[in-house]
């Protein structure tokens, strides 16, 4: 067998040339050196911070739903499920009458990553004719089982598995806090892949004897989740009302207002390889083996802001999905995509339009939230009122924040909308067999 060495481009040095009129550039330079002085002694965020954004942006909206306490995902990923249970909870507190409550969060992580273990085996099962080095299968096992997700898996996890209320499942110290757990199940979710790829025709009893491995290990660290419950309650009027012993599939039945089969996915990808109009979904992402596909309508950002706003004006938050750490300040709660003035401070610029970005590895899903109110001005949304799940401390307006409208245009990528509010031209859009991404697309990102 004879190889042949690829033909290289022949790569250039630095020289020491170049170093030292870099060197006398910087020197020369009063504005470079006003900047070192200020940000060797200061974050950059303190430095490029635009004040007049800040004193600009206020915090009323024109509808404003929100009169609750924010929730507290701590040191877990876990937001995407925050924020879909966030929303589910605002109809269950009108209905129970009750000022605060919460489903469960450790409920919903349980199960989702019990299905995702599975989901995993099924795949590593499905690859095994495969090289461990090909790159679907090194992709799988870069990140077996991390804490993000999207709607569809959130969708998916209720229907099957139902929810409780957070009294009846509470957080453990693994689930407000995941890192040591999630090492544990990555190592035994690497060994079942090899266990898996060798075991030819015992490979249904070795997947079974992983699942049983991976259910002490979730037990261990997030508590056993209950079959039945006891459901009772005091309503802000100090009425006590007792529904009795409930299964995690009767509760749900109970207190889920939302239609979540009639939601859909609604992304914008403005990339040139995603035409608009478009539906999509990414290969190996998902968590319930046999649930709903995670499936998006790629859709241009006006229309996008143009059905979360109608939908936040008839009193329903939104679920979405954003790259939450371009251009924020977390303090003071603002999004505003000219909130840093970074170019001014490095004496350098920064390009990158939103679909180069996605291209370039720049920015992608990194969080998931809920929209709970929009300033209109004039027809037009000015800006929009976010519930975040990081508590209420160092956190905008006590948890909530304010993102400007210029940010919506940039960092905004997907928002979960009831059917009832899309174009016909969208729901006919929905019926298209969808374009399948490669399993490490950016669009996969937030279930990371």
């Amino acid at each position: 067998m004879t190889t042949t060495t690829p033909e290289t481009t022949e790569l250039t040095p630095i020289t020491t040339a170049m170093l030292e009129q870099f060197r006398t550039d910087f020197e020369k330079d009063p504005s470079a050196k006003t900047s070192q002085n200020a940000v060797t002694q200061t974050t950059i965020d303190d430095i490029a911070l635009v004040r007049d954004i800040v004193q600009g942006t206020d915090s009323s909206f024109s509808t404003h739903l929100d009169d609750w306490k924010v929730t507290n995902q701590k040191k877990s990923g876990r937001c995407w499920l925050f924020a879909a249970l966030n929303m589910l909870r605002v109809p269950a507190m009108k209905k129970m009458n009750v000022k605060e409550f919460e489903f469960s969060q450790n409920w919903a992580m349980f199960w989702d990553k019990f299905e995702r273990a599975n989901w995993f085996f099924q795949h590593i099962i499905e690859t095994s004719d495969r090289d461990v080095d090909d790159r679907t299968v090194a992709f799988m096992l870069s990140d077996p089982i991390g804490d993000g997700g999207q709607w569809n898996m959130f969708a998916n996890l209720v229907k099957k598995h139902g929810l409780v209320p957070k009294s009846a499942m509470p957080e453990t110290e693994s689930s407000s806090c995941t890192m040591k757990m999630n090492m544990i199940l990555r190592w035994k979710l690497r060994d079942g892949a090899m266990q898996l790829r060798d075991a030819g025709d015992d490979v249904e009893q070795v997947r079974q004897n992983l699942l049983s491995g991976v259910w002490r290990i979730l037990c261990i660290h997030l508590g056993t989740p209950p079959t039945t419950f006891m459901w009772q309650w005091q309503d802000k009027d100090k009425k006590f009302h007792r529904k009795g012993e409930m299964t995690p599939l009767e509760f749900a039945a109970e207190y889920i207002e939302t239609p979540l089969d009639e939601y859909v996915c609604l992304v914008n990808d403005p990339r040139d390889s995603s035409p608009l109009m478009r539906t999509y979904t990414v290969e190996c992402l998902g968590n319930v083996v046999g649930g709903g596909l995670v499936k998006y309508l790629n859709i241009d950002t006006a229309e996008m802001k143009t059905l979360t706003q109608k939908t936040l004006e008839e009193g329903i938050p939104v679920w979405m999905g954003c790259d939450v750490g371009k251009m924020f300040r977390r303090d003071v709660g603002i999004w505003d995509a000219e909130l840093f003035d970074f170019e001014s401070v490095y004496g350098t610029q920064f390009g990158l339009n939103k679909a180069e970005r996605l291209e370039y590895h720049q920015t992608l899903m990194t969080h998931a939230m809920l929209f709970t109110g929009v300033d209109v001005h004039d027809g037009v949304a000015v800006k929009w009122r976010v519930e975040n799940s990081w508590g209420d401390e160092e956190v905008g307006e006590k948890g909530f924040q304010t993102m400007n409208d210029s940010w919506f245009d940039q960092y905004m990528f997907e928002v979960a909308i009831e059917k009832k509010y899309l174009t016909p031209e969208m729901l006919s859009a929905l019926d298209e067999e969808p374009i399948v991404l490669a399993p490490w697309d950016p669009m996969g990102s937030l279930a990371k």
